[in-house]
């Protein structure tokens, strides 16, 4: 304790610093009292808080020692309780020690946190029968000296860092062996300063901490680096000199400033180490114990005060890792949760299963017990016929439970007739087309369990007397014809095929026949197909011989049955006979020797002029062996042609006729006086003058006029007064009237005046026009002048 006795009035500081108060009030209405309590039975400890005058909810901690904090050990030996009176404003905070052992003894406090203000204060437990308390007290305090990390580190062995390092937070590993590796480095004597730095400091996250060094020089500058960077005075780093020391302090420390350090004054340099120690990962919500069955999914859930910290979790001493897991144990991390998954418990499991971080642990007990399976619905007795279905289900409590039929004590076999299914809780054994074989006892045997159950089938046997059924044939023919006649016509070369339906029992012998010729082939064009109920007739590409009267007969014990039908067979027909014209318009012909075996319909009449031979259809569906043809022009000659037509179309060839009709003119001769050309000859006259121009030296230039006369007149360009010639620098081209002359990238020596003449036998007509062509001068040449 400190000098004046007050425990909590002080709060832990950082290497470098001294002691920092806090604000204390008096939040306490009422305060724990210490208490000798006996060993083996139960104790309460009860802290009122006033909360009247607060802005936020205070918040409660109940330490033992120096700095163990209590609320990582919440279970069944430490048990926590908070309640709030709306009406007084008062919390009430409770801590019970279920079943007092002597390591219970010592020095308690509880301390009351809200915003700025905060309270504290002190209780002691002694337990009866343990000697004197005192000494317990002091023999089984929890709390812990402080202690540098590094002088730890020094001392200890390569195979315990890693263990170190859990154990004081320190999650960086490689950064610590770099730093370890420079603080075994033994320092030279130095004449600029008196103290250096020490080797390394730790520091916690959130706090500052002061690097001091004492100089020889008091006026000699100092220069501090952070990672070889040199830092500038902020509100984040302030630099101190007072007499010989020096002093850089680093306010708000975070994982940043976990770096090295070093001081320069002159040439000669000190160098140090920075380690930022995260705050201890406390377990703020505790495992709770597990009972369940065999099977089942298991997940122990605790939850931590840090995001990604590690933790460990073991069994009866054993750590639960990716190499022990193996498919059993499945790790999982959910910001601040961390759950260890059992995906099927076995008894194998049942145990205490530990975790543990740096600041606190927990654990629980798990225990796994058989399943008992309830029956929902039992199988029954069933009696069936034969030939019907037997289905045996039955409805068990778990739906993941696989078990066996049997038959009589042997296991029933799925099939295609014995099917055997499982869905969800429901076991169905179903049975299709019942045998006199399939009656006996069946039994449904859960897989696992000690249960069975069971049901009879019966078989109920019904003897029936077979009389065969004797029926007399019955032909039904359908052909769509009307008048009662069966009446079938195909066109030649069309398929012809007659489904006949035919009943009676037992089946009747069927007879195909043409006139007194019997058909029994089955294969070939002409053939008969057979099939039960149905007999068919076909013919492949209908020809006229196959024209005539047909009959089928079918024949059984019991009767006979009979019916004829008719087939003809069409075709397209000729075409007509002896067209001719018989006078101007007017066409005659004979009809066809051979109609198709089918009535003509009428005839299409067709005209072609002598001239186009292009042909014409003037008259569809002609009844009449004649026609008159109207609209023929004056002064044609025509042709005609006539096609036969019956149900099955044209005639394939038209009939021509021997003559042609020729349409004579008639009225009086027209004798048109003889073309006199009219005079257009003309002098040149230009229409489009040419027009003065200004061009740029260097860049091509066009100048053009129009010229209209007759004869053409020859035009000839002329440069002041000169002709110009065939001067490959000029391009003359006269295009219906319009002249233009092409001057090439034209220089100062091609301005001048520019004149075209124009000259036939009638006379002649010229214009003229002046080209300037000037320098493009510079931008700068433009503002010199």
């Amino acid at each position: 304790l400190p000098p004046d006795g007050k425990r909590n009035e002080y709060v832990n500081h950082l290497p470098g610093e001294g002691p920092q108060l806090s604000e204390l009030t008096g939040l306490f209405v009422l305060r724990p009292e210490s208490v000798t309590a006996t060993k083996g039975k139960d104790i309460t400890f009860v802290a009122k808080v006033d909360s009247s005058n607060l802005i936020k909810r205070p918040v409660m901690k109940w330490l033992k020692g120096k700095w163990l904090d209590l609320g990582s050990k919440a279970g069944k030996h430490l048990q926590f309780k908070e309640s709030y009176d709306r009406n007084t404003k008062i919390y009430t905070y409770e801590m019970s020690i279920i079943k007092v052992v002597d390591g219970d003894a010592g020095g308690y406090r509880c301390e009351v946190t809200s915003k700025d203000k905060c309270d504290s204060c002190t209780f002691e437990v002694s337990v009866q029968g343990s000697g004197d308390a005192d000494e317990d007290a002091g023999e089984l305090d929890f709390s812990e000296p402080e202690v540098d990390v590094w002088e730890i580190l020094k001392n200890a062995k390569p195979c315990d860092y890693e263990k170190i390092a859990f154990q004081y937070g320190i999650t960086d590993l490689r950064g610590m062996l770099k730093r370890l590796k420079k603080m075994k480095a033994e320092s030279k004597k130095s004449d600029a300063f008196l103290k250096k730095l020490d080797p390394a400091y730790s520091v916690d996250k959130g706090q500052k901490i002061h690097l001091t060094v004492e100089v020889a020089d008091p006026d000699v500058p100092v220069k501090w680096f952070k990672n070889g960077q040199e830092i500038k005075p902020s509100a984040k780093y302030v630099f101190e000199s007072v007499g010989n020391k020096r002093t850089l302090t680093i306010n708000k420390c975070n994982l940043s400033d976990d770096a090295a350090y070093e001081c320069v004054v002159g040439e000669e340099k000190c160098f140090t180490e920075v380690f930022v120690k995260e705050p201890p990962i406390t377990i703020t919500k505790l495992l709770d114990d597990v009972h369940t069955v065999v099977g089942e999914r298991v997940e122990f859930e605790v939850e931590v005060s840090e995001e990604g910290a590690n933790v460990i979790w073991m069994k009866d001493g054993v750590e639960l890792n990716r190499d022990t897991a193996g498919s059993k144990y499945r790790l999982k991390k959910d910001g601040k949760r961390h759950i260890l998954i059992i995906n099927e418990a076995t008894k194998e499991d049942i145990g205490t299963y530990y975790v543990y971080t740096n600041g606190g642990e927990s654990k629980a007990e798990l225990e796994v017990e058989d399943k008992e399976l309830e029956v929902l619905q039992n199988i029954a007795d069933l009696t069936v016929k034969a030939s019907e279905q037997a289905v045996f289900k039955c409805e068990v409590s778990d739906e993941k439970v696989t078990g066996k039929w049997f038959k009589d004590g042997v296991e029933v076999e799925a099939s295609d007739r014995i099917k055997i299914s499982h869905i969800g809780r429901i076991h169905k054994l179903t049975i299709n087309d019942v045998k006199a074989s399939d009656a006996g006892d069946y039994t449904f045997v859960p897989d696992g369990y000690a249960l069975s159950l069971s049901a009879k089938l019966n078989f109920l046997e019904i003897k029936i007397e077979y009389v065969p059924r004797q029926d007399p044939p019955k032909i039904f023919l359908d052909t769509g014809s009307s008048g009662g006649k069966n009446n079938i016509t195909v066109v030649a070369g069309n398929k012809l095929r007659l489904d006949v339906q035919i009943t009676g029992e037992p089946a009747p012998t069927v007879c195909w026949m043409k006139g007194d010729q019997v058909l029994s082939e089955a294969e070939g064009r002409v053939r008969v197909e057979s099939e039960k109920n149905v007999c068919s007739f076909v013919i492949e590409g209908a020809e006229k011989a196959d024209e005539g009267q047909y009959s089928i007969t079918v024949t059984n014990p019991v009767g006979e049955d009979k019916a004829d039908l008719f087939v003809r067979v069409v075709d397209v027909p000729n075409p007509p006979e002896n067209v001719k014209c018989t006078s101007v318009g007017e066409d005659s012909w004979k009809p066809p020797k051979d109609d198709g075996n089918c009535e003509i319909i009428g005839y299409t009449i067709q005209k072609a002029d002598k001239k186009t031979k292009e042909w014409f259809t003037v008259y569809e569906h002609n009844r009449r062996p004649s026609c008159t043809v109207s609209d023929l022009v004056m002064g044609n000659e025509y042709s005609f042609r006539v096609f036969s037509e019956n149900i099955c179309g044209l005639s394939d060839e038209p009939g021509i006729s021997k003559n042609t009709a020729v349409i004579t003119k008639t009225g009086l001769l027209y004798n048109p006086s003889p073309y006199k050309e009219m005079d257009v000859s003309s002098c040149p006259k230009f229409t489009a003058p040419l027009v003065d121009r200004s061009v740029i030296a260097g860049y091509s230039a066009a100048i053009s006029c129009a010229v209209r006369g007759n004869p053409k007149p020859k035009i000839i360009w002329m440069k002041n007064r000169m002709i110009i010639g065939e001067d490959p620098k000029f391009l003359m081209q006269n295009n219906q009237g319009v002249l233009t002359l092409n001057i090439r990238k034209p220089s100062l020596f091609d301005g001048g005046r520019y004149s075209c003449r124009a000259i036939n036998d009638l006379g002649e007509d010229e214009v003229e026009c002046t080209l300037e062509v000037r320098v493009l001068q510079e931008k700068g040449e433009e503002a010199k002048k």
